[in-house]
């Protein structure tokens, strides 16, 4: 029942997003408004009990949700194998943009003086010795 009034409370902010999107000719898509009003309402826990319910169920049938997309890329094969060398090539660039990017402002958003984090080093005690 959790599940249930946690995809409520999701439609319910997408609903609303969209809602202020349209109404207010706001620059930002109705999904996002929703996504940023969701953030704010779970700070209340009976809707992040809820929610993280809702997202318990959608993770554990993921998988079905890529069922479309496959049936969409097989009844396309021929666009596909025509187009498919570029969007390919569009895939690749566009993931390495955005893993340059995000190296980037990691880097950017380090404290001044902190090196890079490490991986704490693992001490060893002679043989014969006690630790």
């Amino acid at each position: 029942m959790d599940a249930l009034k946690g995809l409520t409370w999701l439609l319910v902010a997408q609903s609303i997003g969209e809602a202020l999107a349209r109404l207010a000719h706001l620059g930002l898509p109705g999904p996002v408004l929703g996504l940023l009003i969701m953030l704010v309402a779970l700070r209340v826990e009976p809707i992040r009990a809820s929610v993280g319910a809702a997202a318990d169920l959608l993770l554990a049938h993921l998988s079905l949700l890529f069922v479309p997309v496959g049936v969409g890329v097989m009844t396309h094969l021929g666009l596909l194998a025509q187009h498919g060398l570029r969007i390919s090539l569009a895939l690749v660039l566009s993931t390495w943009i955005g893993l340059i990017v995000a190296a980037l402002v990691f880097r950017a958003l380090l404290p001044r003086g902190q090196a890079t984090p490490t991986a704490p080093t693992a001490q060893t005690t002679p043989p014969g010795e006690a630790a």
